[in-house]
């Protein structure tokens, strides 16, 4: 079973699209607006935040992109994100991965607000993983028959649904590769926040095809080829995070082709887990939104 990623996108998409027209209308709102920095970015990268700036535009939100073509001094930087974070018509920033060196490093997210920073990077932040809440989203459909049946049930809540995740999941073997900040690690969190126990294993595990043969449940967010048809069992759910490019084409973690005759379920790429990242990050941004006009219920 192909899991279409886009097509659960778009039923949260369109939620959030009614939401936000709704609070508009009734209580007299801007629209939010989400605001992107990047600096130096690359094709690939100007083509996943082109996919955000779509987003939000299906929403009903505004979006802007502050892009730097060369490279600048990280207090010019930071000077520029703390001055955009403290725009009261700005809801949510998001720092675009990935960055020069000299830049690269979490005190960044110190210039952002609680409220505003909406990927989850930021310690005891408001927001859940949108990469992680992608994933659940996946395994809800594959394993819970009312998800298939209803579009209410497509959302992710992590209040709601940690009993169903906690239950289904407390005899499967999961897998993830790679540790990675925008990855792996967020991945691995909320999994841990639904009590979801997994082997986290990387290009330093030994061993790591016994791994993958035993699993329930892989995740890969590594981007290249990594899992080998002939090293996985019949039944296997795959679900791919990673991305590269392949002759010209966007290729994950496996290759469909040889698995999909195997596999119980999988993720295809494009179309698998990436547009359901932007969906959640979407429903960040409005989140955010509500909580900046104290609308977010209790």
């Amino acid at each position: 079973m192909k899991i279409d990623g886009k097509k659960l996108s778009q039923i949260i998409l369109a939620t959030l699209k009614k939401d936000v027209a709704v609070l508009r209308r009734k209580h007299k709102l801007a629209a939010p607006k989400l605001v992107i920095f990047s600096v130096n970015p690359s094709s690939a990268t100007q083509s996943f935040m082109l996919n955000k700036k779509k987003a939000a535009q299906k929403i009903g939100a505004g979006f802007e992109l502050i892009q730097y073509n060369k490279s600048l001094r990280f207090e010019e930087f930071a000077n520029r994100v703390t001055s955009v974070a403290q725009d009261k018509n700005v809801s949510a920033i998001i720092i675009q991965y990935p960055l020069p060196a000299s830049l690269d490093t979490v005190t960044l997210f110190d210039f952002i607000s609680l409220e505003k920073e909406i990927e989850g990077f930021k310690k005891k932040s408001l927001f859940d993983e949108p990469i992680g809440l992608a994933v659940l989203t996946v395994l809800k459909q594959i394993y819970s028959p009312t998800s298939q049946q209803s579009t209410k049930n497509v959302f992710v809540d992590l209040k709601k649904d940690s009993a169903f995740f906690k239950q289904v999941f407390k005899r499967k073997k999961v897998v993830l590769l790679g540790r990675g900040k925008t990855g792996g690690r967020p991945i691995g969190e909320i999994l841990s926040k639904v009590k979801i126990n997994y082997i986290n294993i990387n290009s330093e595990t030994s061993a790591t095809e016994s791994f993958l043969n035993q699993a329930d449940i892989i995740i890969a967010a590594v981007g290249k080829n990594v899992i080998p048809h002939d090293s996985i069992k019949d039944g296997v759910v795959l679900i791919s995070v990673g991305m590269h490019k392949e002759n010209g084409l966007w290729k994950g973690d496996f290759d469909e082709d040889k698995i999909k005759n195997k596999a119980l379920a999988y993720t295809p790429t494009p179309g698998g887990i990436g547009p359901l990242n932007v969906a959640y990050l979407m429903s960040n941004l409005v989140k955010a939104w509500k909580l900046q006009h104290d609308l977010l219920e209790k």
